[in-house]
């Protein structure tokens, strides 16, 4: 067994406050704490990816529709989806990323 704490995680590779819990095989596992009003301009990415909230609220953007996001849901976004994120709160909100790496067949 592998335990990786918060605090001892390495940071993501980008000017965000996000460390990286898990990446193993097909699954990375991201935790992202956004301050009120920080946001996460609108972006794609190749693999699909799940959040789950953990604190807070946000409004979640694409180019089709735009949700409130709250604690103790999950999101699941497929590849190629443009999508952004706003903290809405007046306090930290936090999720975790979970990216699915899918392999070729």
């Amino acid at each position: 067994m592998k335990i990786t704490r918060l605090n001892q995680a390495p940071k993501v590779p980008f000017d965000l406050d996000g460390y990286i819990l898990a990446n193993h095989a097909n699954v990375e596992i991201i935790h992202l704490h956004l301050k009120p009003g920080e946001r996460i301009e609108k972006h794609t990415n190749p693999f699909d990816v799940i959040f789950y909230i953990l604190e807070g609220k946000a409004m979640l953007e694409s180019d089709l529709e735009r949700i409130l996001v709250m604690k103790d849901q999950s999101i699941v976004i497929e590849a190629g989806v443009n999508r952004g994120i706003e903290n809405i709160s007046v306090g930290d909100f936090k999720l975790l990323v979970i990216k699915l790496h899918h392999t070729k067949k």
